[in-house]
C-alpha cells in the first residue's frame, strides 16, 4: 500500500538516504531535574555513545561553568569516531569559548517565539536577526561546521521562522534544526511543518523534539518521512 501525504505525494519520494543521530544526553539530557555528570560520567557516557554508532554528540554548553567547558575539551580530545559539538548563542563570548574547546562542530541557537522575543530576550525580530548573522559568520570564519536552532520553533509564526532559517543558511549555517522546545507538536502537523522548512532552505533539516506528551519518537519519525535528515536522541535513564 502507498502511503500519501496530505497532498496526496508519495511520502516515500521525500524520505532522505541517511538518517543521522545527533545525541544530547550530556547537555539537554542533563536538563532533567536531578541529573547531574560529573566531568568523568560524561567521559564515559561519550565513549558508550561513540561505541552505538551516534554520529554526532553534542558535549555540552561551555560557557556556562568551568567543568562544563573541561568536560567539552576532554571529550573533543579523545579521539571518537563520532563528530563533538558544542552549543553556544549567537554571542562572541559563547563562540570562543566553544573553539577554545577544540571542537569542529558548533550548535548555535536564539529564540524566535514572540512569547520568548517578548519575555526572555526582550529583543525584536530584527535584532534577532542581526545577533544570528553576526553570529553565524563569525562562527564560519573559524571554518567549524555550524548547525542552526530556532529555539521554540514549533510556537513561532511559521512566515517569520522561514525567514530566519534562511537568513541563518545565507550567514553560512550548513544546517537548520527545527526544536519542538515545549512539546507541542503532534506527528500529522510535525510533518506539514517540517515540509514547509524543507522547501524554504536547501540545507539538511534536523529535528529536536521534546517528549511532554510523549510524542518525541512519533513526531521525529514523521520529520523523517517528511524530508529530515537528522534527529536529536537523549537518554537520562
Amino acid at each position: 500500500m502507498i502511503k500519501l501525504d496530505l497532498e496526496g505525494v508519495e511520502i516515500s519520494s521525500y524520505l532522505p538516504r541517511r538518517v543521522y543521530i545527533f545525541d544530547t544526553t550530556l547537555r539537554d539530557g542533563e536538563q532533567t531535574p536531578g541529573v547531574s555528570f560529573t566531568v568523568e560520567e560524561k567521559l564515559l557516557i561519550a565513549r558508550q555513545l561513540d561505541r552505538l554508532g551516534v554520529d554526532i554528540i553534542e558535549a555540552g554548553f561551555p560557557i556556562t561553568s568551568r567543568g562544563e567547558e573541561e568536560a567539552v575539551r576532554r571529550i573533543a580530545r579523545e579521539g571518537l569516531e563520532a563528530r563533538i559539538c558544542a552549543l553556544a548563542r549567537p554571542v562572541r563570548e559563547d563562540i570562543d569559548k566553544a573553539l577554545g574547546c577544540d571542537i569542529d562542530y558548533l550548535h548555535i541557537f536564539i529564540a524566535t517565539s514572540d512569547l520568548h522575543l517578548r519575555h526572555k530576550l526582550m529583543m525584536t525580530r530584527e535584532e534577532v536577526r542581526e545577533h544570528l548573522i553576526e553570529g553565524v559568520e563569525y562562527a564560519k570564519e573559524h571554518g567549524v561546521t555550524v548547525e542552526f536552532s530556532p529555539e521554540d520553533a514549533t510556537r513561532t509564526e511559521l512566515g517569520f521562522l522561514k525567514e530566519i532559517c534562511k537568513t541563518a543558511v545565507e550567514a553560512g549555517a550548513d544546517k537548520v534544526d527545527i526544536p519542538d522546545t515545549v512539546g507541542v507538536m503532534t506527528p500529522r502537523r510535525f510533518y506539514r511543518f517540517v515540509r514547509e522548512i524543507k522547501e524554504a532552505v536547501d540545507v539538511p533539516i534536523s529535528v529536536h523534539c521534546h517528549d511532554d506528551f510523549g510524542l518525541a519518537t512519533a513526531n521525529s519519525l514523521a520529520a523523517i518521512e517528511a524530508g529530515a535528515e537528522q534527529f536529536t536522541s537523549a537518554s537520562t535513564a
